[in-house]
């Protein structure tokens, strides 16, 4: 049984609203602080949760208070200058929490502070202080690879390599905590596999240590550019989707969009600070993608990824080995199709069809093995049948069967094409009759 979560984000998402629902959805506190503490940074922050209400709806608020920012709080109350969210202009702070605009647009409703208590860290001394830290092998590999891609992203925006970015936000304490105590959720609750819905553009403009910029802002455009993120408005002028909770989507989604066929078992929700036009709220859902009545189901759906490029300079013996390395490579599908290109040059449309662990790879193939300068990729929903192998018996030898369902009913069946053909050739008959006798047996024994 796969199980899986779907991460719903009306109002976006932002590290400390995963760690918030997943909390919610039951992960302990006390198991988050204490694997936290391995990271050796435990003396720069404390953990807090509570419960709280948005648009009247209960949602568990995370918070991480860092000493820095405890040290400065004034000893009267009655003094402190935190203005409600209201009452601000569109998110704005000045380093206050470390991340670009707010990482905690939903977690902070402070007036923006002048004194910055970051401390800027570059990307191998993140890496160096999970690696450390010796956490279970798929939260270590899962904040790794956050890290990474949200370096590249910076990178990519400043025009520098990974290692080289410098850190002003996402890399200090609480982005950490973020990062490693989502992945820590995850893992203690022996998720899957991850979805997510389309992404909230939010708008208005956030300050960092750059300066003032738009909404979304570079990081997040680049996060979506290039793993193909669905997005829209909502009508909300606010940072919505920060850096930090895009780099967790984007690392770890097997798809975006609407939830898949799922069995609900908890629902956690994780709530920003702001009052929103919605409730500010994250949502969790947390099932099995195989469970008992399945077969009441007619379909599956799943998210796949399309590649494809025009060639008109290559010979077709090349695209036909093509086909075999994108195989092998992972690819679930490869046909090509004629097409007449610009200035009438006769030419072939090359598709290829993979789960998103596999892109990279099918990618280094076509480049490999083809003359085309550049590919396509989209992320699409297909549907699929259920489908289960069966053996029959010929007087030849043993074929395997394919059939697919839609719910109780059998909607297709068909013998494997390499089991005919490979007794056709030992027997030296036809590949048509072997084909013919697989499907007699079977429906014979039916």
């Amino acid at each position: 049984m796969n199980k899986i979560a779907y991460f719903d984000c009306p109002t976006g998402i932002a590290g400390d609203m995963c760690i918030g629902a997943l909390v919610h959805a039951g992960v302990p506190l006390d198991y988050l602080i204490e694997k936290l503490n391995l990271l050796g940074i435990s003396t720069d922050y404390q953990l807090r949760t509570e419960l709280v209400h948005r648009n009247t709806q209960q949602a568990t608020k995370f918070y991480v208070d860092l000493a820095a920012d405890l040290s400065l709080k004034p000893e009267n109350p009655a003094t402190d200058f935190t203005l409600d969210p209201s009452e601000t202009e569109s998110p704005t702070f000045e380093g206050h929490h470390h991340h670009h605009g707010e990482e905690h647009s939903h977690s902070h409703g402070e007036a923006e502070a002048e004194i910055s208590h970051t401390h800027h860290r570059h990307l191998p001394e993140i890496e160096q202080i999970i690696v450390s830290a010796k956490l279970p092998p798929r939260v270590e590999a899962w904040s790794l690879a956050v890290f990474r891609l949200l370096a590249e992203a910076e990178g990519a925006v400043h025009g520098i390599p990974p290692n080289e970015v410098h850190f002003h936000e996402v890399g200090a304490t609480d982005a950490i905590v973020d990062i490693v105590g989502t992945c820590l959720g995850l893992d203690w609750l022996d998720i899957q596999e991850f979805y997510f819905s389309a992404m909230p553009t939010g708008g208005g403009t956030v300050k960092a240590a750059h300066g003032k910029l738009a909404v979304p802002t570079p990081a997040v455009m680049r996060l979506w550019e290039t793993h193909r993120v669905p997005v829209y408005s909502n009508g909300i002028d606010r940072e919505l989707c920060t850096p930090t909770g895009t780099a967790i989507a984007c690392t770890l989604a097997t798809g975006f969009g609407p939830p898949p066929p799922m069995l609900l078992q908890a629902i956690g929700l994780g709530a920003g600070s702001r009052n929103l036009a919605i409730p500010n709220i994250l949502r969790l859902w947390i099932g099995e993608k195989s469970f008992a009545g399945k077969e009441n189901l007619t379909n599956d759906r799943e998210a796949i990824c399309v590649l494809e490029t025009q060639i008109d300079d290559l010979s077709p013996q090349a695209i036909g080995y093509v086909f075999d390395a994108l195989f092998a490579a992972g690819a679930l599908d490869v046909f090509t199709a004629p097409i007449v290109m610009k200035k009438s040059r006769l030419g072939v449309l090359l598709t290829a069809i993979c789960h998103a662990e596999f892109q990279d790879a099918c990618e280094a193939v076509i480049f490999r093995e083809t003359t085309t300068l550049g590919i396509r990729r989209s992320t699409q929903q297909r549907t699929i049948l259920h489908r289960e192998i069966q053996k029959v018996q010929t007087e030849y030898g043993e074929v395997q069967i394919k059939v697919a369902k839609s719910g109780q009913m059998i909607a297709n069946v068909q013998p494997e094409y390499e089991d005919c053909a490979s007794i056709a050739r030992v027997k030296n008959i036809s590949w048509r009759e072997v084909h013919r006798l697989a499907l007699q047996s079977w429906y014979d024994r039916t």
